[in-house]
């Protein structure tokens, strides 16, 4: 999708990994999405996959997921395939997206697929508009909003509906306090970038239009 896609209307996505870097061989083990259309889930993706190396047991205890819930499940090359074709056509958002985009484009290389749509992060644009919250991270996000609640978070769909929440809270926000409606990807993406200083200067811009 290009800049100019609606911005609730996207796919909300997370990864859990066996570690922090895919350059350190770390490898996705279960993805979870959301696909949004009109600020409404039209679509859900979620499925465990085997990723042929060990899970160390901080990310057991963290996630929940062990060796012999993924034993089973398809390799991550057929996951990510179809996790290709679910996000085909639409622009990602992740929370603190910086870490799922690295694996997104590191799993997506060694199927030979490169994902042509943009990344936007719900954590840097809450930083921008959600003014007040003790942490940006997603669950005190989630909860100082009163947001709904994941039924588990580390698990990558409920981060995912998480993450959804927090996106639409943003947009909801920037209407509601400011008047802005219509915005496109690219207006977020142009907001997560700019120094906080700047936002409101950006966002008066937008409003005079």
């Amino acid at each position: 999708m290009l800049p100019s896609s609606p911005a609730n209307t996207l796919v909300v996505f997370d990864f859990e990994t066996t570690g922090m870097s895919p350059d350190s061989g770390d490898r996705i083990i279960e993805v979870g999405a959301v696909k949004l259309v009109d600020g409404v889930v039209v679509a859900q993706f979620s499925q465990l996959m085997n990723p042929g190396i060990g899970i160390p047991l901080f990310i057991q205890n963290l996630t929940g997921i062990n060796q012999a819930m993924v034993r089973e499940a398809p390799k991550n090359q057929q996951v990510m395939a179809e996790f290709f074709a679910f996000i085909e056509g639409f622009n990602l958002v992740a929370h603190n997206a910086a870490f799922d985009a690295k694996f997104l484009h590191a799993e997506f290389k060694r199927i030979k697929k490169s994902f042509a749509g943009g990344i936007g992060c719900s954590l840097l644009a809450a930083r921008r508009v959600l003014t007040g919250a003790p942490s940006y991270k997603l669950g005190e996000l989630i909860e100082h909003f009163k947001l709904p609640r994941a039924a588990q978070y580390h698990r990558a769909l409920a981060d995912a509906e998480a993450c959804a929440h927090v996106w639409l809270k943003v947009l909801s926000s920037l209407e509601e306090d400011h008047g802005v409606t219509g915005l496109s990807f690219g207006h977020l993406q142009a907001l997560s970038q700019k120094p906080k200083q700047q936002v409101q200067r950006l966002i008066k811009s937008w409003c005079e239009a």
